[in-house]
């Protein structure tokens, strides 16, 4: 049987050099149904696997969420791209500090992996709670409001990448090397891409073309049935120029063009981008702000202390993870990590994130 890499292979021989878009779809479509990537066994790992307080602070808000939304008595809780289901198990399991909120969530999983199912059918095996799973948002109910959490979803959906050649864009593309046999990059013909400045030769841009397409589903989602997403993940503020395309294998960097369909592919997410779909819906935007900052404010530490005493033997162990998670050096996770959060509801402070009022993205 072939190997992925050489099913690649054959279809550039047989069609031509595929774009960086397509290049990505294909490799993490592969990756995604043959694996668990989680873990120490697994090439990454993600905050609800760090520790438990992130999926109970994250249900938490959301209990909050819902009563600013006037605690409707069905709403949808759903999570994009949810791993191995720990991070709904966690904050199901704060909501019982909230019967009502409880009694009133719906639990509804995006996921396409038949492995991650699984895996997810095993955490929340022992939850009350009916758990349905979809392949798309579109087999999501419409008749109930929504509360939307996506940890590391966007990072994994496929860009399009441009480089500025000859005072012209043209996308980049992956080929065969002169061995006809290893992977290079390429380009494409010319494209006009509007952009506010005028870039340097050799300059590179990403576009997330897809990552637009799913939040304009989404926001438009929200906007009929009233709610709340909460998005979480590496990335910037606003468009900005440089490849921030990166393969992770067993938790080490490894070549984007090696190990095809078997290392983890993500980009930095453009937070201006889905900001600005939001918005164009009619939704309110709150954000960015740093992953580190918001945990704090929801009370992890607080939290991590009260773990800590009824487990003292665990406790150098329940810190560490904690800072792990808030700590704002350029290395850990506190920093790396953006909150973005888009609402129905208008004009009103969400918990941990300010409402952003003019247009333009910044971290605070």
């Amino acid at each position: 049987m072939k190997s992925f890499s050489d099913q690649i292979r054959d279809l550039i021989i047989l069609n031509g050099p595929i774009s960086v878009e397509r290049y990505m779809g294909l490799c993490l479509e592969h990756y995604y149904a043959s694996r668990d990537p989680l873990g120490a066994a697994g090439d990454f790992t993600t905050a609800p696997e760090i520790s438990q307080i992130f999926g109970e602070l994250i249900g938490l808000w959301f209990a909050e969420i819902w009563s600013l939304m006037g605690a409707p008595q069905r709403v949808l809780w759903v999570e994009l791209g949810p791993g191995r289901g720990t991070l709904t198990a966690d904050a199901l399991r704060a909501s019982q500090l909230v019967p009502a909120f409880h009694e009133a969530l719906e639990v509804h999983l995006v996921e396409t992996s038949p492995v991650l199912r699984e895996k997810q059918q095993q955490t929340l095996g022992t939850s009350q709670k009916k758990v349905v799973w979809h392949e798309t948002l579109e087999s999501l109910p419409d008749d109930a409001p929504i509360l939307i959490v996506a940890n590391e979803f966007f990072d994994a959906l496929p860009v399009q990448q441009y480089v500025t050649d000859g005072g012209q864009w043209r996308q980049r593309c992956i080929g065969l090397a002169e061995d006809n046999h290893s992977f290079r990059f390429g380009l494409f013909k010319s494209e006009q891409i509007n952009m506010p400045l005028k870039p340097e030769e050799g300059q590179l841009l990403e576009y997330p073309a897809a990552s637009i397409s799913y939040m304009t589903d989404l926001s438009l989602r929200l906007k009929k049935q009233s709610g709340t997403a909460l998005l979480i993940d590496y990335g910037y503020a606003a468009p900005a120029y440089g490849d921030s395309l990166q393969a992770l294998y067993r938790h080490q960097f490894v070549d984007v063009l090696e190990r095809a369909g078997e290392a983890d592919l993500t980009t930095h997410v453009c937070f201006q981008y889905l900001a600005s779909v939001a918005r164009h819906a009619g939704l309110s935007v709150h954000g960015l702000a740093r992953q580190g900052e918001f945990l704090r404010q929801l009370g992890i530490e607080v939290r991590a202390s009260m773990l800590a005493k009824a487990a003292p033997d665990e406790a150098d162990n329940i810190y560490r993870a904690v800072e792990r998670l808030i700590e704002t050096d350029s290395q850990n996770m506190g920093e790396l990590f953006k909150i973005l959060a888009v609402s129905s509801l208008t004009n009103e402070e969400l918990p941990g994130i300010a409402i952003n009022q003019n247009g333009i993205l910044t971290i605070v």
